[in-house]
C-alpha cells in the first residue's frame, strides 16, 4: 500500500517506527510475552470455571489480577522513574515465568497441593463470596474443596504482583527508544500487535487445552516471557534524566497530579475505564461458550480472539490512514458504538452473530486505545513518564479486572444476559456524561501535533 499524505502534505510512512532496529526487537519480545500472557489468562479462567462451575469464581480471577495493581502501582511507577528499566523489566519477567512454572506443576499434579489449613481458608473465602452472589442453593460446594483451587488463586495473585512492579517500566520504554516524530506511529503498531496477541494467545490456548493440558499453556507462557527477557539485552534506549527525589506521597502521586491537571488525559482515561468496566464481556465468555452457545474450549478460544481480530483490522487501517482530525470526538462516537454492539452480543443466541459483535467491539475499542495511549505518551515529560504510565495503567487494569469481577458477580446474581446488556447500556450513558463534563476532549487537535506539558 502506498504511503498517504499527512495534513501538511508530507508523505505518511506507515512503517516509520519499524525501521528502527531497537524498536523492532522490543516489539518482537513484547509480542512474545503478551501471547503467553493472553494464553495464560484464558487457561486460568477456563480452569477455575471448570473446577468450580461458578461465574463468581470466574469474576474473582479478575479481582486477583486487579488487587496487586491498586496496592503497588504507584510504587511501580516511582521505580520506573528511578531505577534501571532494563534490569527491572528482566527481573519481573523472570519472576513471572517462575510463577507460570508453578501453575503448570499444580495443574498437572493437583495432589501436590496438600490439604493444609491456610488453603482450606482461602477456599472457604471463595465459596462464601460465590454463595453471597449466587445463593447457596446454586453453588456446588464440592467444586471449592480441592486445595489446588486455592493454590491457583494464590499464584495468580503473586504473578499479578510481580507483573505490576515491571509494568510501568515496560509500558514507558517505547518513547525512550524512538525519535519523537515516530512515536505516534509506534503507538499504533504496539496497539495492533497487542491486539494480535490477544487474538493468537486465547485461540492457541483453546487448542492446547483441548489437545494437551492446562499445564502446557502455563509452560508456554514461561518460555515467552523469558524470550523477551533475553531480547532486552540487545535493546538500546536513552535513560531519562533523573532528578533525585525522596519517596514521599507527593512524589509517588506526581503522575496522578499530572493527569488531574490535564483534563484531556483524565477524560480519555476515565472514558476507557468505565466503558470497559461496564461493557467488557470477556469475563462472561466461558459462560456463554458453555451454557448459551455450547461451543466448548475451541469455540471459547475464538470468541475470546474475536475482539482482537477486529482491533488488529482497525489498527492496520489507522496505521495506513491520515491522522484523525478530531480524535476526541472520534473516541466518543467509537465508545458509544462499542456499548451498542456489546448489548447486541448479550442478547445473541447465535454463535456467528456473537462472534461478529465481539469483532466489531474490538474495532471500536482500538480507536479508544490509540487515542488514550497517544495522549499519555505524547503529553507526558520524560521525568514523569513512569508515574503517569502507572496511574494510566490503574485505569486500564481497573477497567479490565474490576470489569471481570463486575460481570462475573452480576452474572451470578442476575444471569449472564442481564450482566452483558446492562453493561452495554451503561457504556452509552457514560459516553454522554463524559462528553458533557469534559468538552476539552472534543476540542483536541491532531495527535501528531501534541507536545509534552509540564
Amino acid at each position: 500500500m502506498s504511503a498517504s499524505l499527512s495534513s501538511a502534505g508530507a508523505p505518511h510512512d506507515p512503517y516509520a517506527a519499524l525501521r528502527v532496529p531497537d524498536y523492532r526487537r522490543f516489539l518482537i519480545g513484547n509480542t512474545a510475552a503478551n501471547v503467553g500472557r493472553q494464553a495464560l489468562d484464558l487457561a486460568a479462567a477456563w480452569q477455575v470455571y471448570r473446577w468450580t462451575d461458578s461465574p463468581t469464581a470466574l469474576g474473582l480471577v479478575g479481582l486477583a489480577n486487579f488487587l496487586p495493581y491498586i496496592v503497588l502501582a504507584l510504587q511501580a511507577g516511582h521505580l520506573a522513574d528511578t531505577v534501571n528499566r532494563r534490569r527491572l523489566i528482566q527481573a519481573t519477567l523472570a519472576g513471572s515465568a517462575l510463577v507460570s512454572v508453578a501453575l503448570a506443576l499444580v495443574s498437572q499434579w493437583p495432589e501436590l497441593a496438600g490439604d493444609w489449613l491456610p488453603l482450606r481458608g482461602v477456599n472457604a473465602g471463595i465459596l462464601w463470596v460465590a454463595r453471597f452472589f449466587e445463593g447457596a442453593a446454586h453453588v456446588n460446594a464440592a467444586g471449592f474443596e480441592r486445595p489446588a483451587v486455592a493454590v491457583v488463586f494464590l499464584l495468580l495473585l503473586l504473578g499479578a504482583s510481580i507483573r505490576t512492579l515491571g509494568a510501568p517500566a515496560r509500558a514507558s520504554l517505547v518513547p525512550l527508544i524512538l525519535p519523537r516524530e515516530r512515536l505516534a506511529n509506534a503507538i499504533t503498531w504496539s496497539s495492533s500487535t497487542f491486539e494480535l496477541t490477544a487474538m493468537v494467545g486465547p485461540a492457541l490456548a483453546g487448542f492446547l487445552i483441548h489437545y494437551t493440558s492446562y499445564a502446557t499453556v502455563y509452560a508456554f507462557d514461561a518460555v515467552m516471557g523469558l524470550t523477551m527477557a533475553v531480547l532486552m539485552l540487545r535493546i538500546r534506549y536513552r535513560e531519562p534524566e533523573r532528578k533525585p527525589e525522596p519517596r514521599t506521597w507527593r512524589t509517588l502521586g506526581a503522575g496522578a497530579g499530572f493527569i488531574w491537571r490535564h483534563k484531556e488525559i483524565l477524560a480519555a482515561s476515565g472514558l476507557d475505564l468505565f466503558a470497559v468496566l461496564l461493557g467488557g464481556a470477556v469475563a462472561l465468555l466461558p459462560i456463554y461458550a458453555d451454557k448459551i452457545l455450547g461451543v466448548g474450549s475451541i469455540g471459547l478460544g475464538w470468541l475470546r480472539a474475536a475482539p482482537s481480530i477486529g482491533a488488529v483490522l482497525m489498527a492496520m487501517w489507522l496505521t495506513h490512514s491520515r491522522p484523525m482530525r478530531r480524535p476526541g470526538a472520534t473516541m466518543l462516537w467509537a465508545v458509544a458504538a462499542f456499548g451498542v454492539v456489546i448489548t447486541i452480543f448479550g442478547l445473541s443466541r447465535w454463535y456467528w452473530l456473537s462472534f461478529a459483535m465481539l469483532l466489531l467491539s474490538g474495532c471500536l475499542d482500538n480507536v479508544s486505545v490509540v487515542v488514550r495511549q497517544s495522549l499519555v505518551q505524547l503529553l507526558t515529560p520524560d521525568h514523569l513518564r513512569g508515574r503517569v504510565t502507572a496511574v494510566n495503567q490503574i485505569f486500564i487494569i481497573s477497567s479490565n479486572e474490576l470489569g471481570s469481577f463486575r460481570a462475573g458477580s452480576m452474572a451470578g446474581m442476575f444471569g449472564p444476559v442481564v450482566a452483558a446488556v446492562a453493561g452495554g447500556v451503561g457504556t452509552v450513558l457514560v459516553v454522554i456524561g463524559v462528553a458533557a463534563l469534559f468538552p476539552q476532549l472534543t476540542r483536541l487537535g491532531r495527535l501528531h501535533e501534541l507536545k509534552p506539558r509540564e
